[in-house]
């Protein structure tokens, strides 16, 4: 269980890093406009983005 974890954080990290190395300019206006969104708007998107992980580890699991 611990081996998975640490599996599933590495690549995690390996895909959140790929946007920022391949687009950094696109990458850096995306951000720009995330933190001009409203606390309610960014626990939706965190919310959808939960859920969408937990429907695929049904799913693939």
């Amino acid at each position: 269980m611990n081996n998975s974890l640490l599996v599933a954080f590495a690549l995690m990290l390996v895909l959140e890093g790929v946007l920022p190395f391949v687009w950094p300019k696109k990458w850096r206006e995306t951000f720009m406009r995330l933190i001009q969104f409203t606390d309610g708007q960014l626990r939706f998107i965190g919310l959808t983005s939960m859920l969408a992980g937990l429907i695929l580890l049904i799913v693939f699991k």
